[in-house]
Formats: structure tokens, C-alpha cells, sequence
């Protein structure tokens, strides 16, 4: 705690507070430097390439760039999870590992669609995607709880939100070469980012407010 003249301000509150903040960030973030580097890349089509596409090239360190700060941005919020009152500690500690599986797909690049045989960095792209897309889910069928015990309407579209990730990620991966496919991965991506920035803005809202005048 610490002091003015005429406010007292709770110090954790406000550190909590900004880092849940980032959390709604960091979908917008990586979706829309995502599609800036897409609509800009020669030869590359929505409706066909996923955006881990983007890491191969000459420019692929763009994307990565991209990888990287949303996954720290994520495990910012995971912190900022952890720290909200009543928070599931797993819950949060999957979403940090969410964070952490985008920042190490950064560095092992896809293979080339129908280039033949996987690649050791292809397949560990597939596995860091695989890990960090699974553990959201779970965290959000986990995390379900918390809103219930909140008396929030959010619990059922939590656990919603996970059954949607899991799926669309796994059949989306299954046919990750065809347009459905990429359509289904598409939709995993969009459902992690609106249920991680969706769960931050009610944390941010359960911790309470910084200064104490305003309780």
C-alpha cells in the first residue's frame, strides 16, 4: 500500500489489473499482424494457408516476431489470472503454457504443404500447436467453474468455448489440407483468442479496484 494526499492505492490490484489487460490484447494483436502479413505475402490465400504459413520465407521472422510477443502477452495475462481472487491455479498455469507453446512455434517452422516427408521442425510447429491449443481448451472447461461459482452465465460458454477449440482444432488439423480444414483451425484460433480476452475482462472486473476510495 502506499499513500497521497487524499487516495490510498492497493499496489497488487493495479499490477493484476494491467496484467489481464493484456490478455485481451493479445488476440487482437496477433490476428490482426496475422492478416496484415497475409494480405501482403505473394502467394499466400486465406482460404488455404494457415498463418504458420507465414513463418517460412524470407519474412518469416515477421511472423514469428508475432508468435513471440503474443505468447508473452498471454503468459502476462496467465500471471494476471493467477493472481485474481478465487482463480483456478491450473486454469492459469494452462493458459501460461498456452503462451509459452506460441512463443516456441516461433522457432520450428511448418513444413511446405505436400513437401512429402515431416521435417523435425514441422513436426515439433504440430506439437507446440497441439500442446498449447489442448491446454487452453482444458483451461477453459476448467475455469468454468469460477464462473459458476460467481453466479455468472459465463460457466456454460466457457466450457462452450473449450469443447469448440478442442474440436475444431483436432478435425481442422486432421485436414489441415483442404480449405475446410484450414476454415476449422481458423475458427479454434478465433474461439482461444475471444475466450482469453472474454475471461480477463471478468477477472479484471472481480479484482477488486486499485483504490481504495472506490470499493
Amino acid at each position: 500500500m502506499s499513500t497521497t494526499s487524499d487516495t490510498v492505492l492497493d499496489r497488487g490490484a493495479a499490477v493484476t489489473r494491467s496484467m489481464l489487460g493484456w490478455g485481451v490484447v493479445a488476440g487482437p494483436f496477433y490476428l490482426i499482424f496475422g492478416l496484415i502479413l497475409a494480405v501482403t505475402r505473394p502467394g499466400f490465400d486465406l482460404s488455404r494457408d494457415a498463418l504458420s504459413i507465414l513463418l517460412l520465407g524470407d519474412s518469416g521472422w515477421m511472423q514469428a516476431l508475432n508468435l513471440v510477443l503474443s505468447g508473452l502477452m498471454t503468459i502476462v495475462a496467465a500471471i494476471g489470472l493467477r493472481r485474481t481472487p478465487a482463480w483456478s491455479r491450473v486454469a492459469a498455469v494452462l493458459v501460461g503454457i498456452f503462451g509459452a507453446a506460441l512463443i516456441a512455434s516461433a522457432f520450428a517452422a511448418p513444413d511446405r504443404p505436400g513437401g512429402g516427408t515431416a521435417s523435425v521442425s514441422g513436426l515439433l510447429h504440430l506439437a507446440f500447436g497441439a500442446i498449447g491449443f489442448l491446454c487452453l481448451a482444458a483451461a477453459a472447461i476448467i475455469a468454468a467453474r469460477w464462473f459458476r461459482s460467481r453466479g455468472a452465465r459465463g460457466a456454460s460458454l466457457s466450457i462452450a468455448a473449450g469443447v469448440v477449440i478442442v474440436v475444431t482444432f483436432v478435425v481442422g488439423g486432421a485436414l489441415s489440407q483442404t480449405a475446410w480444414g484450414v476454415g476449422l483451425l481458423w475458427i479454434a484460433v478465433i474461439a482461444g483468442w475471444v475466450w482469453l480476452a472474454l475471461s480477463c475482462v471478468a477477472a479484471y472486473r472481480a479484482v477488486p479496484h486499485p483504490l481504495l476510495s472506490r470499493r
